[in-house]
């Protein structure tokens, strides 16, 4: 069987850096297990691996676009250190979730003075392009309640259907189905 649309892929995974360091990896451990075509994995990723059988190998790189994006400086913000908790360490690496009109909004610290806090709400791997190495351990069909979270009730097709309001408020809870 063929990795295609909604099959469930197990898989190893060792993706590097540029300069072949190893950034995460499955080979030591159990393999990943993916619905494939889903969005579950980077689009440049699921490209990739489209068509393979179990057994197969591949090595690969995934362009930054195709990744996690391009670098957007303009997710680069400086914070008055006034904006946090003053009896709260604030330290490099740190993640935060910040709340924007649109929702919230994950952020990582990048730099800390005194006066202002640096946060940045690009992926970390945003601007990079990305090198795996795959093996494909088994396809197959996903059971029902694997496909479940796909299948959405007569009337609710993505968040735009008849729920509720006539676009998932509240007897949708965020698309959950109706009168979920």
């Amino acid at each position: 069987m063929q990795v295609a649309a909604t099959k469930m892929v197990k898989l190893h995974y060792t993706l590097k850096d540029k300069d072949n360091n190893v950034i995460d990896s499955s080979v030591d451990g159990n393999p990943l297990e993916v619905m494939h075509g889903v969005g579950q994995m980077i689009p440049g990723f699921e490209k990739e691996i489209n068509g393979l059988e179990a057994g197969a190998k591949k090595s690969f790189v995934v362009p930054a676009k195709d990744g996690y994006g391009e670098f957007d400086e303009s997710l680069v913000q400086k914070v008055p250190r006034s904006q946090f908790d003053a009896t709260m360490p604030i330290e490099v690496g740190q993640r935060f979730q910040a709340d924007t009109a649109t929702g919230p909004f994950f952020v990582r610290v990048t730099e800390v003075t005194d006066s202002e806090i640096t946060v940045d709400g690009n992926h970390e791997l945003a601007g990079k392009d990305l090198y795996f190495d795959v093996e494909i351990v088994d396809v197959r069909d996903p059971t029902e309640d694997e496909l479940a979270p796909l299948v959405q009730p007569s009337g609710c097709g993505s968040c735009g259907g008849s729920c509720g309001d006539g676009g998932c408020g509240s007897s949708c809870g965020g698309c959950g189905g109706c009168g979920e």
